[in-house]
């Protein structure tokens, strides 16, 4: 690796502020004079997204073939860290192949609500089993020296205005819940790159937000990689720089590199913060360009194998009345749902992978069983939600002459799209219709279930089973297939709650706020830790799966029963498998405190296994604490505590089933145990069922007011406002054409495509600075100058924008 400081002292300040953008949508800038190499970043968090031909082409549907392995919700319901981290070895592998160097993901922010669009990119509803499976996928990618943007940093939980939208989060949500994930990623994996996120945090913009990326990313986590935008997401370049961020993606002229000039010859911004961006992105570069100097190759058929593998242990089984599953082999089946033929396998968006094989589960059905024994309908459109009486008549027909009947059923990828939140968690109509047709004439239903994030089931009491196959990739179909006819036996379980109906959800209230802030008034109760905490009826628990054995928990014991919060302790128990097949339990491990001074959730996940048992089998289980298990941070001290008292260590198959406890004690060895007042409100301490909490007790949480949620009328338009609100401007107007048709010429996909949907939801909620991410017709300065227009003050914004274009020139 070439002496990067020498290198940094050759380098002219133009080079160095040069440095800190891309090249281009994805690559990084190379300094050929000094032998800097350029190197490729592109999407992937589920399989490599690697743009075939022009490079400034946004085209999301044209990538080179690549394995597609399941989505982070279904990797997430595997529970299995060395799995995960299988996944990111063999991303690194195709990676390698293709000459990318870091590959972008994973998703770690916690799905805060089942509507956001992109909760199929996003591991879980807990902070502890997000970061674990974050510093698993990290772990194996970076194993084979290729690296990863852990994104989207931070409180990025919507999709709805998150270009300029501010989630305003008090501070022990923030660290509990939002940061947590992050925090074990960062500290236990390293990766290469930190993605800033789009949105604001409590209003700052996280690309140059100075607490979040300095003083807790950079100082109390130790990252050593560097920060890098989401693509679009810088606002101002030196406060980025300044407050820890090194790289600005994608490249374009849009004159942040003259402005860091500047700054430093003005003396804004020091000449050493930029030289320490300089160092680290150089150490990334030279770094990725050592691993890519070897030609690489690797076996397609091995990485679709490992696909099938980690969607068959990433689907969940939810019901299984009477034991219907598995299959037998010999029996009748009706294969109801248009799914079984055009799989839905995948998100839409930036995340979008060109599959190098594709699986169906009537095809994989009939490789099991002999085409004499499956019979195949459609049931629906895979377009739209609008039932088909001739369509559903067949199906019912076709029901009418089986053993059993399965049904594929979900969300179209219409309903699931990066930029765009779901307005329901409703199922399509014609999907609903025809499960309650089948379910009405025939008592033996299966239904199969492709979707990313949960979903109401108004059926689910009269169908005999229910299998969540999540979104799993190419794969994803013969892994059904094997776990429906027993090849496979069940052992996912659920990494996010599935409510009742939307209106359970404690971010309901809330969810997604706007025009202006989202306030996250819910606090810590997010997903399990509100529903077990107020003991309110769901669907399916957090942490549940069946499988086709049984499994007894027994004989747990602590190494000790009282001990200071400066100790570890260790958890035993033993696990046996009482069925009749082999099969693999997820363990979870949950801490209660009992005698808390402060709000807490009743439960939370602080330690699982997976393991497998043959029949009859038995394994001992350990499962190590420490103090971080029981701590909570404390806002009076700014610093994790662990409080004096009796907690309970609650082991079980899932959040709601406990099979074992045990009571420890601990003393707490803190001086300073200063209790902030505002971890006592009455509306935390008692969280109300229907989450609804007053403006008032968020904001002494909070311990300021709320913002405005409104754009006060003569307010001045900026770089940040939404051009959907600039619509009453005549140049406001002119932005948006400008947008649109810069969009059209360099989106070359299906106008009524998923991604071309998501595109245009981009327009109506893109800030203006995004169109310099389009365009290299304007500029910063330009921007600037067509700001000043648009509030009025035309003669000035007229001449900066004539000043900006001759010193383009």
């Amino acid at each position: 690796m070439s002496n990067i400081t020498a290198l940094i002292t050759k380098m002219t300040l133009e080079e160095k502020a040069a440095l800190c953008s891309g090249q281009d949508f994805w690559h990084t800038k190379g300094i050929e004079r000094l032998g800097i190499p350029s190197i490729m970043v592109t999407d992937g968090p589920h399989g490599l997204r690697k743009v075939v031909g022009d490079s400034e082409q946004i085209d999301l549907q044209s990538s080179r073939p690549a394995t597609c392995f399941p989505t982070a919700s279904a990797l997430a319901a595997t529970w299995n860290r060395a799995l995960i981290t299988r996944v990111g070895a063999a991303l690194a592998e195709e990676c390698r192949a293709e000459k990318v160097g870091v590959i972008l993901g994973p998703g770690a922010n916690i799905k805060r609500s089942p509507l956001c669009g992109r909760n199929f990119e996003y591991f879980s509803e807990d902070p502890y089993l997000s970061g674990e499976m974050a510093k698993s996928h990290i772990n194996g990618v970076q194993s084979l020296g290729i690296g990863t943007s852990l994104k989207h940093f931070a409180a990025n939980n919507q999709e709805y205005r998150r270009m300029t939208i501010d989630s305003v989060v008090d501070e022990r949500a923030l660290r509990e819940i939002y940061l947590a994930g992050f925090e074990i990623a960062v500290r236990e994996a390293q990766p290469w790159t930190v993605m800033g996120a789009y949105n604001k945090l409590n209003g700052t913009y996280c690309c140059e937000h100075p607490d979040l990326l300095g003083t807790i990313l950079k100082e109390e986590w130790g990252h050593l990689g560097l920060v890098v935008t989401d693509w679009g997401a810088m606002n101002e370049p030196v406060d980025a720089l300044i407050a820890g961020l090194e790289l600005e993606m994608p490249g374009s002229t849009n004159g942040n590199q003259h402005r860091i000039v500047t700054a430093v010859q003005d003396g804004r911004l020091d000449k050493a913060v930029l030289d320490q961006a300089v160092e680290r992105i150089l150490k990334i570069v030279f770094r990725a360009h050592e691993t890519l100097r070897e030609e690489f190759t690797f076996d397609p058929e091995v990485h679709h194998a490992l696909a099938r593998q980690v969607a068959g242990e990433g689907a969940v089984l939810l019901k299984n009345e009477g034991s219907l599953l598995p299959l037998d082999p010999t029996l009748k089946i009706a294969l109801l749902g248009a799914f079984a033929k055009t799989p839905r396998y995948q998100g839409a968006g930036s995340s979008l992978v060109n599959p190098s094989r594709m699986d169906t589960l009537y095809g994989e059905m009939i490789t099991i069983a002999g085409d004499a024994r499956i019979t195949y309908a459609p049931g629906y459109y895979l377009k739209g939600d609008q039932p088909d009486d001739l369509l559903i008549q067949q199906a019912v027909e076709i029901a009418s002459q089986a053993d059993i009947v399965v049904i594929n059923a979900g969300l179209p990828e219409s309903f699931e799209i990066e930029g765009i939140d779901r307005q329901h968690m409703k199922l399509p109509r014609s999907h609903n219709r025809l499960i309650e047709a089948i379910s009405a004439c025939h008592d033996k239903v299966v239904i199969v279930l492709s979707n990313g994030s949960p979903v109401e089931m108004p059926w689910v009491g009269q169908v005999q089973a229910v299998l969540e196959g999540y979104l799993g990739g190419q794969a994803g179909a013969g892994a059904i297939a094997d776990l429906l006819y027993g090849i496979v036996n069940p052992s996912g379980k659920l990494a996010e709650t599935f409510p009742l109906r939307l209106e359970d959800t404690p971010s309901a209230p809330y969810f997604p706020g706007g025009p202006v802030t989202v306030e996250y008034r819910e606090s810590l109760f997010v997903g399990y830790r509100f529903y077990n905490t107020v003991d309110k009826e769901v669907l399916y628990p957090f942490g549940h799966g069946l499988s086709y054995t049984t499994f007894a928990y027994q004989d747990i014991t602590l190494s000790q029963s009282h001990i200071t919060d400066q100790e570890t302790i260790t958890v035993r128990f033993r696990v046996k498998n009482t069925g009749a097949v082999e099969g693999q339990e997820i363990v979870q491990l949950y801490i209660r405190p009992r005698e808390s001074k402060v709000f807490r959730p009743r439960q939370e996940l602080k330690g699982f296994d997976k393991i497998t048992l043959l029949p009859g089998e038995e394994k001992q289980i350990e499962i190590m604490l420490d103090r971080r298990a029981f701590a909570f941070y404390n806002t009076a001290i700014r610093d994790w505590h662990v409080e004096s008292g009796s907690y309970q260590i609650q082991v079980g198959a899932s959040s709601r089933d406990i099979r074992l406890t045990a009571a420890l004690q601990i003393t707490s060895s803190q001086k300073n145990t200063r209790i902030d007042p505002r971890d006592q409100i009455p509306a935390y301490l008692h969280f109300p069922a229907d989450a609804r909490i007053a403006q008032q007790d968020f904001e002494t949480l909070l311990g300021k007011p709320v913002p405005v949620n409104k754009i006060l009328e003569g307010e001045l338009y900026t770089m940040n406002t939404c051009i959907a609100d600039m619509q009453g401007s005549f140049v406001g107007r002119q932005l948006k054409k400008i947008m649109q048709n810069q969009l059209k010429e360099r989106i070359k996909q299906d106008p009524d495509s998923p991604n071309s949907q998501m595109m245009q939801a981009a327009i109506q909620t893109a800030p203006p600075r995004l169109i310099m991410m389009f365009t290299n017709i304007l500029n910063r300065d330009m921007m600037d100058g067509l700001m000043e227009m648009i509030n009025g003050r035309f003669f000035k914004g007229l001449l900066t924008l004539l000043r900006a274009a001759r010193q383009r020139r």
